[in-house]
């Protein structure tokens, strides 16, 4: 989920309903329901969810920085050619797009990280909620059955 949410195009898939990670918790319910030989409840899978999403957040920080790095330059000459072949653009745009790129060859690094610390306290909030829905969802679709011959009598209140 983490790396996923960090890949530039990949990274889309979030826009549908945090796809990525309503899908990490799932996965995460799908492996614990794998190592258990019980059916596990929708709270062990919102639990295992809630973790995934927590710990997504920060491998999306870990990585997306390096891959910031990387996609900068190409980020920087795409605006140039946008620049460049736009004959009939607003003044204000141009203006606009103009100070962005500058902005950020200006500030660089710093601008980055601090970019991304935003982005890690907002993915820590978004993982926790998507990553629980998606753990019950998950724990859901992938309980096991009871064995046969076992009767499964639920704990006195």
């Amino acid at each position: 989920m983490g790396v996923l949410s960090a890949l530039p195009i990949v990274a889309a898939g979030n826009l549908c309903c945090c796809m990525w990670v309503v899908a990490g918790g799932a996965i995460a319910a799908y492996l614990l329901q794998q190592n258990q030989s019980t059916p596990i409840t929708p709270g062990d899978g919102a639990l295992v969810g809630l973790l995934a999403g927590l710990v997504g957040a920060f491998v999306n920080f870990l990585v997306s920085i390096p891959v910031t790095l990387m996609v900068a330059p190409f980020e920087r000459e795409m605006l140039k050619r946008v620049l460049d072949a736009a004959g009939s653009m607003p003044p204000e745009m141009r203006e606009a797009i103009e100070r962005y790129s500058g902005r950020n060859a200006e500030f660089g690094f710093g601008l980055m990280i601090l970019g991304r610390m935003v982005a890690l306290v907002f993915g820590l909030f978004v993982g926790a909620i998507f990553a629980t829905i998606g753990g019950v969802i998950g724990a859901m679709v992938f309980k096991k059955d009871t064995p046969p011959g076992v009767i499964d009598i639920p704990p006195a209140s």
